[in-house]
């Protein structure tokens, strides 16, 4: 505040005689410059709110937009003499829009709203139509040009989330000039580490590994998340539970594979498996005549999730219990991990849930004991692993595990010990040899979960496609997770606790894509050992779901549509 007095003293002085200044444009400097305060404030102050419960934060939130609110509408309405007697510059009004921005796309963060993130795109991209940044060059503030390369990578991130990837190249395009002409200008030493924001949005923008085509050679974009089409519906009759996913964690810590942000490939491709198509907000709320009708369709909302970049153990719980705590009355937990295997080290007597070891969630080992993990007595547990037996308590409520790992199979020994719905699925362990250096590009279990065409495509060797033959592919994978959806609840000897999932559309849709993802890799030539197939707790009954000869004629005619038979399994059947 003391920076405002001054400021205010310095801008009534330089306009001559104090008195020269009317009270009233007096007062609309004031005014600003204690809203212009007071934003800065509880801005800074989101940063203290403890980033797992989910009520704390709310009216905080809240008071923080309101005030946002109005600072934004008074430079609107007040332009002239601020600019007369504040002498307001055009970043200083970007950077109110850029904070707009990150409040929003933290909202969407917190809440996992999709149109939150439409909200923050269109404050970002008023920023870059108006140019409000466009001066900062010609200041010698180097601290006001980061300001403007840190807008443009937050940016990015948005434009990502929402597949908007013609303007994520335009975007990384100008960043790469800025960033140039920063270094140029500052001689600056965090040059490195800009460019490796540059190299990581790069690889970032070319990790699916099949492109779809227009017929002039442009790249379609292709949404993952849950349209309104998008999960196979439940036929009369068909006994399901009636559990919904209220909540999720995502877990990333994959040694080299690809990431922007906080965010590695898996993990961005799995919070989009969990999302609904965003709906743009104004559009929603303010159709006229919507409001007066009875009939306004239920928005469903999206489960809730937390996004966790390489926790710590402590971390990774407290997140856990805040999840587990909060977790409404039918509702499930989700936990999926995408993270380095921990295998056990030594020979165990006992077979208990912290005997075969588990996956590694954060790799920067507290270095003063960094040479005593490796001498220590073979017959302790790895500390920083996250074993089956770490989440056994969590299994007092109803909890649907995903691992993506090189140990997956640990958690196939896991038990039910308290009667509530459970399942894990688990990836394969090991590929074959001529898809394993993919990985760094995602893994191709996870592909299966959020993209089952694309994957299909990649496991049969192709990496283009025409729009028209994408779209004939997508409407027959459709009808074979149906199929699916039928096989599943038909069957005889299924395990209750897939059933009990069976009921909420996210998790029907994972649960259809992984059986789907098992029978083409059962029946593709080249996985031919059992590591390089997916498993599950409890197991499925193969000959029902994942080798059924009807789910398997339905694969191999895909395989015709797509010209690619000759990579699959004729007579599968005869084979086993």
């Amino acid at each position: 505040a003391e920076g405002t007095e001054f400021a205010l003293k310095e801008i009534m002085s330089s306009g001559g005689a104090e008195d020269d200044i009317p009270q009233a444009e007096r007062k609309t400097v004031t005014d600003f410059c204690y809203l212009l305060d007071k934003s800065k404030q509880l801005f800074n102050g989101l940063r203290d709110l403890p980033q797992y419960g989910q009520k704390q934060w709310q009216s905080y939130f809240g008071r923080t937009f309101d005030v946002y609110t109005k600072l934004w509408k008074f430079q609107q309405q007040h332009r002239q003499i601020l600019d007369n007697r504040y002498g307001l510059k055009r970043w200083q009004i970007g950077e109110i829009a850029s904070k707009i921005g990150q409040l929003y796309y933290h909202y969407y963060l917190r809440t996992s709203e999709t149109s939150y993130l439409n909200e923050a795109f269109s404050f970002y991209s008023a920023i870059r139509q108006r140019s409000y940044y466009s001066q900062v060059n010609k200041e010698d503030r180097p601290e006001l040009v980061v300001k403007k390369l840190r807008y443009y990578a937050r940016f990015i991130v948005v434009c990502l989330l929402l597949n908007k990837m013609d303007v994520v190249k335009d975007l990384v395009k100008e960043l790469s000039d800025e960033i140039e002409d920063y270094t140029h200008r500052f001689n600056t030493e965090d040059q490195v580490e800009w460019n490796l924001v540059l190299q990581e949005v790069a690889a970032f923008i070319e990790a699916d590994p099949v492109m779809v085509l227009n017929d002039d050679n442009t790249i379609v974009i292709t949404s993952n998340r849950l349209s309104e089409t998008g999960a196979p519906l439940l036929e009369q009759g068909m006994i399901v539970g009636q559990l919904a996913l209220a909540d999720a964690l995502i877990i990333g810590n994959c040694n080299n594979q690809v990431k922007f942000s906080e965010l590695t490939i898996d993990m961005f491709r799995m919070l989009q498996a969990l999302e609904r198509e965003p709906m743009n907000l104004a559009s929603q709320m303010n159709k006229p005549g919507m409001q007066e009708s009875t009939e306004k369709p239920a928005r469903r909302e999206n489960p809730h999730k937390y996004l966790l970049y390489k926790p710590t153990f402590s971390q990774l719980y407290t997140f856990l219990a805040a999840s587990f705590k909060e977790l409404p009355a039918n509702s499930v937990l989700l936990i999926y991990l995408s993270a380095t295997g921990v295998f056990p080290s030594g020979r165990s007597d006992s077979e208990g849930p912290y005997d075969f070891g588990g996956v590694l969630t954060n790799s920067n080992r507290d270095i003063i004991n960094g040479d005593a993990i490796h001498k220590r007595n073979q017959s302790y547990k790895e500390m920083h692993c996250l074993h089956p037996g770490d989440l056994y308590p969590f299994t007092r409520k109803p909890l649907f595990i995903i691992v993506d790992s090189s140990n997956s199979v640990a958690y196939k020994n896991f038990t039910n010990l308290f009667g509530q719905p459970l399942v894990c699925l688990l990836s394969p362990t090991a590929y074959p040899k001529a898809l394993q250096d993919q990985s760094q590009r995602g893994s191709l279990f996870t592909l299966f979960l959020n993209n089952p065409l694309m994957a299909f495509l990649f496991v049969s060797g192709l990496s283009s496609m025409r729009r028209g033959l994408w779209e004939k592919c997508q409407d027959y994978l459709r009808k074979i997770n149906r199929d699916i959806a039928q096989l599943l609840t038909h069957s005889r000897s299924i395990d209750q606790s897939f059933l009990q999932f069976f009921g909420d559309e996210f998790l029907r849709l994972l649960l259809t894509r992984f059986i789907f993802c098992s029978a083409t890799m059962r029946m593709h030539k080249i996985f031919r050992e059992t590591r390089n197939y997916p498993e599950s707790y409890p197991q499925l009954p193969r000959d029902e779901t994942v080798e059924n000869p009807h789910l398997q004629k339905h694969i191999l005619e895909l395989a015709s549509i797509l010209d690619v038979r000759n990579v699959f399994l004729e007579n599968t059947l005869d084979d086993y």
